[in-house]
Protein backbone atom coordinates (compact mmCIF):
# COMPACT_ATOMS: atom_id res chain seq x y z
CA UNK A 1 0.00 0.00 0.00
CA UNK A 2 1.36 3.40 -0.94
CA UNK A 3 1.73 6.23 1.53
CA UNK A 4 -1.44 8.20 2.30
CA UNK A 5 -2.02 11.37 0.30
CA UNK A 6 -4.69 14.05 0.08
CA UNK A 7 -6.73 13.11 -2.98
CA UNK A 8 -9.45 15.77 -2.89
CA UNK A 9 -10.46 19.03 -1.22
CA UNK A 10 -14.08 20.22 -1.03
CA UNK A 11 -15.44 23.63 -0.04
CA UNK A 12 -19.16 24.26 0.47
CA UNK A 13 -19.72 28.04 0.63
CA UNK A 14 -23.46 27.68 1.37
CA UNK A 15 -24.46 25.07 3.93
CA UNK A 16 -26.20 22.07 2.29
CA UNK A 17 -25.69 23.40 -1.25
CA UNK A 18 -23.23 21.71 -3.62
CA UNK A 19 -19.75 23.16 -3.42
CA UNK A 20 -16.52 23.02 -5.40
CA UNK A 21 -13.34 20.97 -5.42
CA UNK A 22 -10.31 23.27 -5.66
CA UNK A 23 -6.81 21.87 -5.94
CA UNK A 24 -5.82 23.74 -2.77
CA UNK A 25 -7.42 25.57 0.11
CA UNK A 26 -6.34 27.75 2.99
CA UNK A 27 -6.96 26.29 6.44
CA UNK A 28 -8.28 28.78 8.97
CA UNK A 29 -8.84 28.07 12.68
CA UNK A 30 -12.56 27.44 12.00
CA UNK A 31 -12.17 25.37 8.81
CA UNK A 32 -11.35 25.78 5.14
CA UNK A 33 -11.46 29.34 3.84
CA UNK A 34 -14.95 30.11 2.57
CA UNK A 35 -16.49 26.88 3.82
CA UNK A 36 -20.07 27.17 5.11
CA UNK A 37 -19.92 30.91 5.77
CA UNK A 38 -23.42 31.23 4.24
CA UNK A 39 -26.62 29.47 5.31
CA UNK A 40 -30.33 29.41 4.56
CA UNK A 41 -32.80 29.93 7.40
CA UNK A 42 -36.57 29.87 7.67
CA UNK A 43 -38.78 32.70 8.96
CA UNK A 44 -38.04 31.53 12.50
CA UNK A 45 -34.28 31.80 11.96
CA UNK A 46 -33.67 28.06 12.16
CA UNK A 47 -31.23 26.57 9.67
CA UNK A 48 -32.47 24.72 6.59
CA UNK A 49 -30.65 21.86 4.87
CA UNK A 50 -31.15 18.99 2.45
CA UNK A 51 -32.80 17.13 5.32
CA UNK A 52 -35.94 19.21 4.77
CA UNK A 53 -35.22 20.38 1.23
CA UNK A 54 -33.39 17.73 -0.80
CA UNK A 55 -33.66 20.02 -3.85
CA UNK A 56 -30.80 22.06 -2.38
CA UNK A 57 -28.51 19.34 -3.75
CA UNK A 58 -29.21 20.66 -7.26
CA UNK A 59 -27.90 24.17 -6.53
CA UNK A 60 -24.16 24.85 -6.63
CA UNK A 61 -22.16 27.58 -4.91
CA UNK A 62 -18.73 28.99 -5.74
CA UNK A 63 -16.79 31.36 -3.50
CA UNK A 64 -15.78 34.77 -4.85
CA UNK A 65 -12.35 36.28 -4.11
CA UNK A 66 -13.79 38.98 -1.86
CA UNK A 67 -15.75 36.51 0.30
CA UNK A 68 -18.97 36.71 -1.66
CA UNK A 69 -20.67 33.75 -3.30
CA UNK A 70 -22.14 32.87 -6.70
CA UNK A 71 -24.98 30.34 -6.77
CA UNK A 72 -26.49 28.59 -9.78
CA UNK A 73 -29.57 26.40 -9.82
CA UNK A 74 -31.58 24.61 -12.53
CA UNK A 75 -34.49 26.78 -13.49
CA UNK A 76 -33.26 29.58 -11.24
CA UNK A 77 -30.39 31.04 -13.17
CA UNK A 78 -27.55 32.67 -11.27
CA UNK A 79 -27.32 34.65 -8.05
CA UNK A 80 -24.27 36.68 -7.03
CA UNK A 81 -24.10 37.91 -3.45
CA UNK A 82 -21.42 40.19 -2.06
CA UNK A 83 -20.46 40.12 1.62
CA UNK A 84 -23.19 42.18 3.28
CA UNK A 85 -22.43 45.30 5.25
CA UNK A 86 -22.40 44.67 8.98
CA UNK A 87 -25.16 47.13 9.77
CA UNK A 88 -26.65 44.77 12.32
CA UNK A 89 -26.94 41.07 13.08
CA UNK A 90 -29.83 38.67 13.27
CA UNK A 91 -30.11 35.67 15.58
CA UNK A 92 -30.16 32.30 13.79
CA UNK A 93 -30.11 28.73 15.05
CA UNK A 94 -27.86 25.83 13.99
CA UNK A 95 -28.89 22.70 15.86
CA UNK A 96 -28.90 23.94 19.46
CA UNK A 97 -26.53 26.84 18.86
CA UNK A 98 -27.77 30.41 18.78
CA UNK A 99 -25.54 32.38 16.40
CA UNK A 100 -25.44 36.03 15.35
CA UNK A 101 -25.29 36.40 11.57
CA UNK A 102 -25.75 39.12 8.96
CA UNK A 103 -28.65 39.07 6.50
CA UNK A 104 -27.66 38.84 2.84
CA UNK A 105 -30.58 41.08 1.91
CA UNK A 106 -33.91 40.94 0.11
CA UNK A 107 -32.71 40.03 -3.42
CA UNK A 108 -30.96 36.86 -2.15
CA UNK A 109 -33.98 35.94 -0.02
CA UNK A 110 -36.33 36.41 -2.97
CA UNK A 111 -34.13 34.36 -5.32
CA UNK A 112 -33.83 31.38 -2.97
CA UNK A 113 -37.48 31.59 -1.85
CA UNK A 114 -38.68 31.59 -5.44
CA UNK A 115 -36.50 28.67 -6.39
CA UNK A 116 -37.32 26.54 -3.35
CA UNK A 117 -40.97 27.52 -3.26
CA UNK A 118 -40.90 28.45 0.41
CA UNK A 119 -39.89 31.50 2.42
CA UNK A 120 -36.19 31.48 3.29
CA UNK A 121 -33.40 33.97 3.96
CA UNK A 122 -29.68 33.77 3.22
CA UNK A 123 -27.38 34.81 6.05
CA UNK A 124 -23.62 35.29 6.35
CA UNK A 125 -21.29 34.48 9.24
CA UNK A 126 -19.30 37.67 9.58
CA UNK A 127 -16.96 36.86 12.46
CA UNK A 128 -16.17 33.12 12.65
CA UNK A 129 -13.50 33.77 15.27
CA UNK A 130 -16.10 34.64 17.90
CA UNK A 131 -19.62 33.68 16.83
CA UNK A 132 -19.90 29.91 17.44
CA UNK A 133 -17.70 27.84 19.80
CA UNK A 134 -17.09 24.16 19.10
CA UNK A 135 -18.81 21.87 21.62
CA UNK A 136 -16.69 22.14 24.80
CA UNK A 137 -16.57 18.35 25.20
CA UNK A 138 -14.31 18.21 22.14
CA UNK A 139 -12.75 21.66 21.91
CA UNK A 140 -9.98 23.65 23.44
CA UNK A 141 -10.76 27.15 24.70
CA UNK A 142 -11.35 29.59 21.87
CA UNK A 143 -11.93 27.02 19.11
CA UNK A 144 -14.82 27.98 16.86
CA UNK A 145 -16.71 26.64 13.86
CA UNK A 146 -18.67 28.15 10.98
CA UNK A 147 -22.16 26.99 9.95
CA UNK A 148 -20.89 23.39 9.60
CA UNK A 149 -22.91 20.89 11.63
CA UNK A 150 -20.48 20.88 14.52
CA UNK A 151 -16.80 20.77 13.60
CA UNK A 152 -14.45 22.73 11.32
CA UNK A 153 -13.66 19.89 8.86
CA UNK A 154 -14.60 16.33 8.03
CA UNK A 155 -12.30 13.70 6.52
CA UNK A 156 -13.16 10.53 4.62
CA UNK A 157 -11.03 7.91 2.89
CA UNK A 158 -11.40 6.34 -0.54
CA UNK A 159 -10.66 2.88 0.90
CA UNK A 160 -13.58 3.12 3.32
CA UNK A 161 -15.91 4.23 0.53
CA UNK A 162 -14.77 1.28 -1.57
CA UNK A 163 -15.43 -1.05 1.38
CA UNK A 164 -18.85 0.48 1.98
CA UNK A 165 -19.77 0.13 -1.69
CA UNK A 166 -18.73 -3.54 -1.57
CA UNK A 167 -21.10 -4.06 1.35
CA UNK A 168 -23.90 -2.22 -0.45
CA UNK A 169 -23.40 -4.49 -3.47
CA UNK A 170 -24.09 -7.49 -1.23
CA UNK A 171 -27.27 -6.02 0.28
CA UNK A 172 -30.94 -5.63 -0.55
CA UNK A 173 -30.46 -2.33 -2.38
CA UNK A 174 -27.44 -3.15 -4.50
CA UNK A 175 -28.96 -1.26 -7.41
CA UNK A 176 -28.38 2.02 -5.55
CA UNK A 177 -24.61 1.57 -5.54
CA UNK A 178 -21.86 2.30 -5.95
CA UNK A 179 -22.22 5.63 -4.18
CA UNK A 180 -19.94 8.58 -5.00
CA UNK A 181 -17.98 10.38 -2.30
CA UNK A 182 -19.98 13.58 -2.62
CA UNK A 183 -22.91 11.87 -0.88
CA UNK A 184 -20.92 12.36 2.34
CA UNK A 185 -19.88 15.99 1.77
CA UNK A 186 -16.33 15.71 3.14
CA UNK A 187 -13.86 18.58 3.22
CA UNK A 188 -10.80 16.40 2.71
CA UNK A 189 -10.44 12.93 1.22
CA UNK A 190 -7.43 10.71 1.89
CA UNK A 191 -6.19 7.98 -0.43
CA UNK A 192 -3.74 5.18 0.34
CA UNK A 193 -5.10 3.82 3.63
CA UNK A 194 -6.74 0.57 4.67
CA UNK A 195 -10.55 0.51 4.91
CA UNK A 196 -11.82 2.06 8.14
CA UNK A 197 -8.27 3.00 9.19
CA UNK A 198 -9.60 6.40 10.26
CA UNK A 199 -11.31 4.74 13.23
CA UNK A 200 -7.94 4.67 14.98
CA UNK A 201 -6.64 8.12 14.07
CA UNK A 202 -6.05 10.69 16.79
CA UNK A 203 -4.16 13.27 14.74
CA UNK A 204 -3.25 13.79 11.10
CA UNK A 205 -0.96 16.18 9.29
CA UNK A 206 -1.83 17.21 5.73
CA UNK A 207 1.08 18.99 4.14
CA UNK A 208 1.95 21.76 6.56
CA UNK A 209 -1.19 21.68 8.72
CA UNK A 210 -2.00 19.40 11.67
CA UNK A 211 -5.50 18.42 12.75
CA UNK A 212 -6.95 16.69 15.80
CA UNK A 213 -9.31 13.83 15.00
CA UNK A 214 -12.00 14.49 17.57
CA UNK A 215 -15.17 12.55 16.81
CA UNK A 216 -16.61 10.04 14.33
CA UNK A 217 -19.09 11.60 11.93
CA UNK A 218 -22.67 10.42 12.43
CA UNK A 219 -24.58 10.16 9.18
CA UNK A 220 -28.13 11.29 8.39
CA UNK A 221 -30.72 11.17 5.61
CA UNK A 222 -28.71 13.58 3.45
CA UNK A 223 -26.42 10.68 2.52
CA UNK A 224 -29.40 8.90 0.92
CA UNK A 225 -30.03 11.87 -1.41
CA UNK A 226 -28.75 11.54 -4.96
CA UNK A 227 -26.84 14.80 -5.37
CA UNK A 228 -27.54 14.85 -9.12
CA UNK A 229 -31.31 14.29 -8.98
CA UNK A 230 -32.33 15.11 -5.36
CA UNK A 231 -34.11 11.74 -5.19
CA UNK A 232 -33.79 9.64 -2.04
CA UNK A 233 -33.09 5.96 -1.57
CA UNK A 234 -32.21 3.60 1.28
CA UNK A 235 -28.43 3.60 1.00
CA UNK A 236 -25.99 4.09 2.58
CA UNK A 237 -27.94 4.23 5.85
CA UNK A 238 -29.29 0.69 5.46
CA UNK A 239 -25.78 -0.75 5.13
CA UNK A 240 -24.23 1.56 7.73
CA UNK A 241 -26.88 0.38 10.19
CA UNK A 242 -25.75 -3.21 9.68
CA UNK A 243 -22.00 -2.71 9.60
CA UNK A 244 -21.06 0.72 10.99
CA UNK A 245 -23.35 1.24 13.96
CA UNK A 246 -21.68 2.47 17.14
CA UNK A 247 -24.28 2.93 19.86
CA UNK A 248 -27.04 4.96 18.22
CA UNK A 249 -24.73 6.42 15.57
CA UNK A 250 -24.21 5.33 11.98
CA UNK A 251 -20.63 6.34 11.28
CA UNK A 252 -18.70 7.28 8.16
CA UNK A 253 -15.72 9.65 8.33
CA UNK A 254 -14.14 11.64 11.14
CA UNK A 255 -14.44 15.22 12.33
CA UNK A 256 -11.33 17.39 12.51
CA UNK A 257 -10.22 20.54 14.34
CA UNK A 258 -7.19 22.41 12.91
CA UNK A 259 -4.20 22.84 15.19
CA UNK A 260 -2.76 25.57 13.00
CA UNK A 261 -3.22 27.40 9.73
CA UNK A 262 -1.69 27.07 6.29
CA UNK A 263 -2.52 25.75 2.84
CA UNK A 264 -3.34 22.17 1.90
CA UNK A 265 -3.07 20.88 -1.66
CA UNK A 266 -4.18 17.74 -3.43
CA UNK A 267 -1.22 15.37 -3.56
CA UNK A 268 0.05 16.49 -0.15
CA UNK A 269 1.40 13.65 2.01
CA UNK A 270 -0.77 12.73 4.98
CA UNK A 271 0.94 11.74 8.21
CA UNK A 272 -1.16 9.77 10.68
CA UNK A 273 -0.95 9.40 14.43
CA UNK A 274 -2.97 6.48 15.74
CA UNK A 275 -4.89 6.04 18.94
CA UNK A 276 -8.26 4.34 19.33
CA UNK A 277 -10.97 7.00 19.26
CA UNK A 278 -13.91 4.73 20.07
CA UNK A 279 -14.56 1.04 20.62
Amino acid sequence: MRNPVLSAVHVYPVKSVAGCAPSEAAVEPWGLAGDRRWMLVGPDGRFLTQREHPRLALAAARPLPDGGVRVTAPGGGQLTVEVPERIGTTAVEVWRDKVDAVSAGAPAAEWFSGWLGTEVRLVHLDEPARRRPVHPAYARPGETVTFADGFPLMVTTTASLDALNSLIAQGDHADEGPLPMHRFRPNVVVDGTAPWAEDDWSRIRIGEVSFRVVKPCSRCVITTTDQRTAERGKEPLRTLARHRRFGDRLVFGQNLIPEGTGTIRTGDPVEIEKQPVFA
